[in-house]
């Protein structure tokens, strides 16, 4: 369960405080039934949102496999550039962000806790590309890979702890484990094969079983 002592005085009190005046009391039954709706609450939401998370698994599946095919195969000098892709969908997501939290009335704890999450692995991959670059030289984007899946599964583990869904738990586990083996592909463009692999396992694979089980409840 998700940061038990500070979802349950979140959740407890602002119930608590809304009883006050009819003078009713939360029977720790009552207050446990309470979180755990909470939960599937915003379970069945992240999986109603499910073709988001997806479509960046997807994305970044296709995204870095045609890196490695321009690198690899082509030798092209610029096959970073695949993922100028990516800003659409950016865009996309924050037009369909804003729109969601428009007609969402009710907003969980669960639900910040998550969007921060995510927002501080953003704030870290972009310190990342600037770090790498200034503090370190020669070919430094060999570093670039087992540094994200490791940064990777951090939000992706959390996410499912917050959910206590396993599949993304497996999932962000699963990214640190392949930033290990990145580590001993000594021929560079391999490295690219990892990223992949990691989106089957940390993202599209749990995307569908989530999704699947919101539609069968």
């Amino acid at each position: 369960m998700h940061s038990s002592i500070a979802s349950v005085h979140f959740i407890c009190s602002n119930y608590f405080y809304k009883m006050d005046n009819d003078n009713l009391e939360l029977s720790p039954q009552q207050s446990l039934q309470l979180i755990e709706s909470m939960i599937n609450r915003a379970k069945d939401k992240f999986a109603e949102g499910g073709f988001m998370y997806l479509l960046w698994g997807w994305a970044v599946f296709f995204l870095s496999l045609t890196q490695f095919v321009l690198l690899h195969f082509f030798q092209y000098t610029y096959h970073y550039i695949v993922w100028m892709v990516s800003w659409v969908i950016v865009i996309y997501q924050l037009v369909h962000t804003r729109k969601k939290y428009k007609k969402q009335k009710v907003h969980t704890y669960t639900d910040y806790i998550i969007g921060y999450i995510w927002l501080t692995f953003v704030v870290l991959i972009f310190l990342l590309g600037f770090l790498i670059g200034r503090l370190t030289s020669g070919e430094y984007y060999t570093y670039i890979v087992p540094i994200v899946l490791a940064l990777y599964g951090m939000p992706i583990f959390l996410t499912g702890i917050i959910m206590r869904f396993k599949p993304l738990i497996i999932g962000g586990i699963g990214c640190w484990m392949l930033c290990i083996i990145t580590t001993f592909i000594h021929i560079y463009d391999y490295q690219f094969l990892m990223i992949p692999l990691a989106m089957l396992i940390a993202w599209i694979i749990p995307g569908y079983l989530l999704r699947a089980k919101y539609k069968s409840q």
